[in-house]
């Protein structure tokens, strides 16, 4: 859960790791620093890029006041959990489920929903969105009802 005053401390970490990452992924030209985790005994140990970025992900939601769950992708979700994942009901969840758009096993009297499988329909979804955006987008255009470029028209 997001802290309920995230306070300067959580600002600071999440500015610093923000600008830190902004050359880590050039990997051309000299050697750039590395993140180093620092322990309370004095231990450092080198972050590997995707740590890093998890790190910074996660400090950025937090600061936005937003929780943080970090889930292997084996994960396996009650029907209610992956509902709440996607932002609807559980019976529009199981009526996805039963027309196959998102893969599930029934153990025993219960649905299951793998994370990966949740996640790669949430992908699929979001591709099919825009693809439809441009879709409408390029019939409006054609009716005349939308236009793109042409820049700002006063209307008063």
């Amino acid at each position: 859960l997001p802290p309920t005053d995230p306070g300067d401390r959580l600002a600071v970490v999440a500015h610093a790791l923000d600008a830190m990452g902004k050359g880590r992924a050039d990997d051309a030209g000299p050697p750039r620093p590395v993140a180093v985790l620092v322990g309370p005994d004095g231990d450092r140990i080198e972050l590997p890029d995707e740590l890093y970025e998890v790190l910074r992900h996660a400090a950025r939601q937090l600061l936005g006041g937003r929780g943080v769950t970090i889930s292997p992708h084996d994960q396996v979700l009650t029907t209610q959990e992956a509902a709440d994942m996607l932002g609807v009901s559980r019976p529009t969840l199981v009526k996805l489920l039963e027309d196959g758009e998102i893969p599930y096993s029934q153990p025993g009297r219960h649905r299951r929903v793998k994370l990966a499988d949740l996640a790669a329909y949430q992908e699929r979804a979001k591709v099919r969105r825009r693809s439809l955006l441009r879709e409408m987008t390029r019939d409006a255009e054609a009716d005349g009802l939308y236009e793109t470029g042409g820049g700002f028209v006063p209307t008063r």
